[in-house]
């Protein structure tokens, strides 16, 4: 499932493109008709995100509420004339003279009204790419108060809005915690640190399309984008292999139902 930083890429991209653009709307697909003809011949105001959703904003107070889940993905053609013809899989497609989007394979894609958008808003946690006052302070104490282990609670999106399994494996790494460790002993600080870290490290990932933990310097790089990709991650899927920092060999293991991996040199229990 893409990370939040995929969908704050998605948004920030589809915005500059299409914004502004009256825009054609089909769904060749089907199951999006009725949501379709309501968009069709209408201007995208704007794109945001929030966490893993993504909400599309239409002339008429119209809003269009995207979850990507498992398999849904975005395709953007820029070249209107040589765009594909769209699979049967295609959910949602705009065309205009800007470009042409393709929505495939999402969990939801749906028209939603004020007073839905409002409820699934207050369901969904802190983002380190929305920051609001108060959420340093929300993300401590909602840790601080649950015994459950602390890299299961960054996934829970009413936690931690966006963290998936590759960044909450590389933030506990960073952070020296075993994901092991019940979240009510992090101490308030090694908390903060996380939220802090979740901050810089998915703004860069948002900025180059690419999720990268590693310090370029440690692998002889000038910036996180010049990372090839087996240097990009610390522990992530790396179990059997020496810890980039101590050698000590990387270990996985089932939480919760999810794969997690730790250096238990540099993350003691």
């Amino acid at each position: 499932m893409p990370e939040g930083h995929t969908i704050h890429r998605a948004a920030r991209l589809q915005r500059r493109r299409f914004a502004g653009a009256v825009l054609q709307v089909d769904s060749p697909q089907g199951r999006f008709d009725a949501g379709a003809r309501m968009l069709d011949g209408r201007e995208l105001l704007g794109v945001d995100a929030l966490g893993k959703h993504l909400f599309h904003r239409w002339e008429g107070d119209v809003s269009v509420h995207i979850h990507l889940g498992l398999f849904g993905k975005f395709k953007v053609f820029t070249d209107v004339g040589r765009a594909p013809a769209p699979s049967d899989g295609v959910r949602m497609r705009w065309r205009g003279d800007v470009g042409v989007m393709y929505l495939s394979g999402p969990t939801a894609c749906e028209i939603i009204d004020p007073d839905a958008e409002e409820a699934l808003r207050a369901r969904i946690g802190p983002d380190p790419l929305a920051v609001r006052n108060g959420d340093a302070d929300r993300v401590v104490t909602t840790l601080a108060r649950r015994r459950a282990p602390i890299a299961q609670l960054l996934l829970d999106q009413a936690v931690v809005a966006g963290i998936g399994n590759v960044y909450r494996a590389e933030f506990c790494f960073l952070a020296g915690i075993d994901p092991r460790r019940p979240a009510n002993e992090v101490s308030s600080d090694d908390a903060l640190a996380l939220w802090e870290m979740s901050i810089r490290l998915m703004t860069i990932g948002e900025r180059i399309g690419r999720i990268v933990t590693v310090d370029p310097a440690e692998v002889g790089a000038a910036k996180p984008g010049d990372l090839v990709r087996g240097d990009r991650l610390y522990v992530y899927k790396r179990a059997g292999q020496p810890c980039r920092r101590c050698a000590t060999p990387v270990r996985s293991a089932m939480l919760a139902s999810r794969r997690v991996w730790w250096c238990p040199t540099c993350q003691p229990g």
